[in-house]
């Protein structure tokens, strides 16, 4: 093998090694491209967050709107329910009121009757069977009489008054009508004579 010598007997060239300093000031130079860079894309990711953050706001205000809607339309709803079984009930409580306040005067004449039948033993037998089966109809459709000792002007109409010492203050001497009531609804009210 031949080796090729140089005439000058110098040594091949080589690159110059980079000192420390000049590899410093480099990289900082990429560092600033790449610090630069990772800064615009912070700034760019904290804008993205900021909007999110922003559209997640609405959000949460549209959904407590829309919860706020829905709360509201249940309540109506209920409201609706409560108001439309009550109104069903006041019609129908009010339809058999009609009806009983035409029918208790054939009661009241039949009680008449009764009373002032003479002795007709027969005649005051199917009158009392007729107030006994009228009264059984009354009970199915929870009518009740009204109690008639001591006078309550939320359920007797005083008539008349009498002054009798065998009598206290305040109680019913003598029922001219009977009066009704369907549970707490006063359907007549009962005709009475008071003691003072």
């Amino acid at each position: 093998m031949n080796e090729e010598k140089n005439p000058t007997n110098e040594t091949p060239e080589t690159e110059e090694p980079i000192s420390p300093e000049k590899e410093t000031e480099e990289e900082k130079k990429a560092s600033k491209k790449d610090f630069g860079k990772i800064k615009k894309e912070l700034e760019s990711s904290k804008k993205e967050l900021a909007k999110v953050k922003k559209e997640l706001e609405e959000q949460k205000e549209q959904n407590n709107a829309a919860n706020d809607r829905y709360v509201r339309m249940m309540a109506e709803y209920e409201n609706f329910r409560k108001r439309a079984a009550a109104e069903k009930d006041a019609v129908y409580n009010n339809a058999l009121t009609d009806v009983l306040t035409q029918i208790l005067p054939l009661a009241d004449a039949l009680e008449m009757a009764l009373k002032f039948g003479g002795e007709d033993g027969q005649v005051i037998k199917g009158i009392e069977m007729t107030l006994t089966k009228l009264s059984e109809i009354l009970e199915k459709l929870g009518v009740t009489p009204v109690e008639t000792q001591t006078f309550d002007p939320n359920f007797h109409n005083a008539v008349m008054h009498v002054e009798d010492e065998n009598f206290k203050e305040g109680e019913i001497v003598e029922v001219f009508q009977k009066g009704y009531k369907k549970g707490d609804k006063i359907i007549r009210y009962a005709m009475v004579k008071v003691a003072n």
